[in-house]
């Protein structure tokens, strides 16, 4: 598949069931005490934002179709999106996992990290709609 666009959608796609399987775990992991209070409320962002990340991937995939960019500007900016997405919401659950109530950790770099990629794919599509 040479088109990034249809590839990175369908990657959107098949990505969605996995943050479902997710809210699953998630009623699972909440009882019984099988996680602590700080992991259960990392486990939950993490969720979430992979949710709405995603869903949000697929809208801007979607603008990005319309605008007729390049090939190489639409690789790059579906790459961003991607490694966005997974180093946010998976920020989260490197935190939860490694992280202190209060402290520092990589995961919280990690998800700073993905939030700048994000902002950065946000901003180069917004500039594309305009130029287009």
């Amino acid at each position: 598949m040479s088109d990034p666009i249809r590839l990175f959608t369908a990657i959107a796609l098949i990505s969605l069931p996995t943050v479902m399987f997710g809210g699953y775990s998630l009623l699972h992991l909440s009882q019984g005490e099988k996680l602590n209070e700080f992991q259960l409320r990392y486990f939950r962002a993490g969720h979430a934002h992979a949710g709405v990340l995603l869903v949000m991937t697929l809208a801007v995939l979607d603008i990005l179709g319309r605008i007729g960019l390049g090939s190489g500007q639409e690789w790059a900016i579906c790459l961003l999106l991607l490694v966005g997405v997974l180093a946010q919401s998976g920020g989260m659950f490197v935190h939860m996992s490694v992280g202190r109530p209060g402290a520092w950790s990589p995961g919280n770099t990690l998800t700073v990290v993905g939030a700048v990629l994000l902002a950065t794919a946000l901003l180069w599509s917004a500039y594309g709609v305009i130029v287009s």
